[in-house]
């Protein structure tokens, strides 16, 4: 157990992040999540406030469906990357462990009169990942192996009233199940009945995502980052890009017009050492960029990182001096996902 956004987390259980990693690629995990801060906004001018603090299109969500994006300040950096799901008459978020209290402070500051936002202290959250992952709800709730990946829906498990959204962290299928808190050792003993399903602590959680070229707050995005230089211009409609109305929305249209300064970019260090987050990475002696993630893949079966780089040696390809413990280690500039995404294909 260590440390992390204020709560004690395991970083692994009986079996080890290795063996919990290469299992929840091949079957299914089960994540305790339960730190994340979940949030509802209630009120007729929810949609509207919330596209004020994010360059997300909160407005074409329809009801039951979810969106990736994140709060912004005014020079375009991220405070925090969160998840947006449109119900009929409120909204609910997701935002991380570390920053849900600033988060919260910060949207409720930004409320009009009439929305009304509720800190769900009460409920829990736990993540089914995995290509098995739906196959196991299935036998507890009919027809969910249907439902559309980043949906949001209702559903009873064992009688128990949840929220599911078919979303995750690892690149692979797999659900975010919203749970009473009284009831959330009842949901997670009775799925991890199931012959494939494992408990996966917080090494394994880091490692998928790593490779799945997923960002960690406070580690690959942060106040400093732009959603242009972290690769994730993909968040942001043609809509919101033409209109602007969220914070920063001048630097972050300027650097989708003519490119930021630097780019976050996949790297593949050769041989079999692993370099960490804060090494340096160099060209001829001069330094580009910095790792912000690194460490081994299980399931690529080899070290991978990512980090930003000046914008000019942003190529896949490029060869790199990693600076580790004083001396250059070969990589390379690489594409991302090292391990291809796995999420549910609509049919």
């Amino acid at each position: 157990m260590v440390p992390f956004g204020g709560y004690a987390m395991p970083v692994q259980y009986q079996t080890g992040i290795l063996s919990e990693h290469l299992h929840t690629r091949r079957s299914a995990g089960l994540f305790d999540v339960s730190h994340m801060g979940q949030v509802r906004l209630i009120g007729d001018g929810a949609i509207a406030a919330v596209e004020r603090l994010v360059p997300g299109d909160i407005q074409a969500l329809k009801p039951g469906r979810v969106r990736y994006t994140m709060l912004t300040n005014d020079q375009g950096g991220i405070i925090d990357d969160l998840m947006v799901a449109r119900r009929e008459k409120e909204l609910a978020l997701v935002v991380n462990a570390g920053t849900k209290d600033n988060d919260i402070a910060h949207i409720a500051a930004h409320l009009p009169a009439g929305v009304e936002l509720i800190y769900e202290q009460q409920r829990a959250l736990l993540a089914l990942q995995g290509p098995l992952a739906a196959a196991v709800l299935e036998r507890h709730i009919p027809g969910i192996a249907k439902v559309a990946f980043m949906t949001e829906t209702a559903a009873k498990l064992a009688g128990i009233e949840i929220t599911l959204t078919r979303s995750g962290y690892t690149g692979e299928d797999g659900f975010e199940l919203s749970v009473p808190a009284s009831r959330a050792d009842e949901v997670a003993r009775l799925l991890l009945a199931a012959s494939e399903v494992l408990p996966i602590g917080l090494g394994a959680r880091d490692s998928l995502r790593l490779e799945a070229g997923l960002c960690l707050y406070g580690h690959d995005i942060d106040e400093t980052t732009t959603p242009i230089e972290a690769g994730l211009i993909w968040t942001i409609s043609k809509r919101r890009r033409a209109e602007g109305g969220f914070p920063g929305d001048a630097v972050i249209q300027k650097q989708i017009a003519q490119g930021p300064g630097r780019h976050r970019v996949g790297i593949q260090p050769e041989g079999r050492a692993p370099a960490r987050e804060g090494v340096e990475i160099q060209i001829g002696g001069q330094t580009i960029g910095k790792i912000t993630s690194g460490g081994f893949g299980p399931s690529a079966d080899r070290p991978v990182a990512m980090g930003y780089v000046d914008a000019a040696k942003a190529i896949t390809g490029t060869a790199i001096d990693l600076i580790v413990r004083g001396k250059p280690m070969p990589a390379r500039i690489v594409a991302m996902p090292f391990v291809p995404h796995s999420y549910f294909k609509n049919i």
